[in-house]
């Protein structure tokens, strides 16, 4: 089954720019990443790494370019960890990407995955890279369920470790893409899966999931409300809450976004006005 998948990837895989670029831009393309479509990421990293090709280059830019750079990308508090990132890179490692995952961690939003997918995409090391396509892979094919459980297990780790062979990084990024273009979340290829006839899950007459995952609203809650704000900023310098006020009508709601985004760091005020943080 490895053999087969890592001979899959070597013939299919997409021709994405992070995958033959620097350290740098391994660590920009999995903070952008996070639940965020290939498509919508392609124009943007493309962008920054335009804009800052060194993560000295992004450390000295201004927050709210940072911010503004984002776009829609979702909630822009990864462009503030990335940017806080790329400023103790800057400083304490010679502007160069730390090689450990021990590392890696201690840099501010990088936790277990990100830190596994850099050190595999970036540096070629065997580490446990468990995305959401991975383990939704490895849930059918070996445990013969549609899906696997919200978060990660100890004994999930482990198991999944012990899979790891000599071609970790490459096994990792096949893995990942087999799950994002075979055997994805909803009408999986399953006709065209060249180790279908060694699927748990097809042996079991593919059985649902009882796991229910709720699909997350948007309209009319606080996440628009906050990102209604954050490009409203980012078209017009200032504005004040009257004005916004303007662009979402609810002021109970509105007052928790100005909070909120206060808080995160996102936005600053200037006497009775609002703007991007600098």
């Amino acid at each position: 089954m490895q053999q087969t998948l890592i001979d899959w990837f070597d013939q299919n895989k997409r021709d994405l720019p992070w995958r033959n670029t620097t350290p740098w831009g391994v660590m920009v393309s999995e903070f952008m990443l996070q639940q965020t479509p290939v498509k919508r990421v392609l124009p943007v990293w493309e962008q920054w790494l335009t804009q800052w090709p060194t993560p000295a280059d992004l450390a000295a830019a201004k927050r709210s370019d940072v911010i503004t750079a984002w776009g829609r990308l979702g909630y822009p508090r990864r462009a503030i960890r990335l940017h806080e990132c790329a400023k103790v890179i800057s400083e304490q490692f010679n502007n160069e990407i730390p090689r450990t995952l021990e590392e890696l961690r201690g840099l501010p939003g990088i936790g277990e995955y990100t830190s596994a997918a850099i050190c595999a995409f970036a540096f070629n090391q065997p580490t446990l890279v468990l995305d959401v396509n991975i383990r939704r892979l490895f849930a059918r094919y070996y445990d013969g369920v549609e899906t696997s459980s919200t978060s990660p297990s100890q004994y999930e780790r482990k198991i999944r470790y012990e899979l790891i062979p000599d071609q970790g990084a490459q096994w990792a990024a096949a893995t990942m893409e087999f799950g994002a273009l075979i055997c994805t979340a909803r009408n999986p290829a399953c006709d065209s899966c060249p180790i279908a006839q060694s699927c748990a899950w097809r042996d079991a007459g593919y059985p649902a999931s009882e796991i229910v995952k709720k699909s997350q609203a948007w309209a009319g809650t606080d996440r628009q409300c906050r990102g209604v704000v954050v490009q409203a900023l980012r078209e017009k310098k200032t504005l004040t809450r009257s004005k916004l006020l303007v662009l979402w009508h609810n002021d109970e709601q509105l007052d928790k976004a100005l909070k909120t985004l206060l808080a995160d760091g996102l936005i600053e005020t200037t006497g009775k006005s609002y703007k991007l943080a600098d």
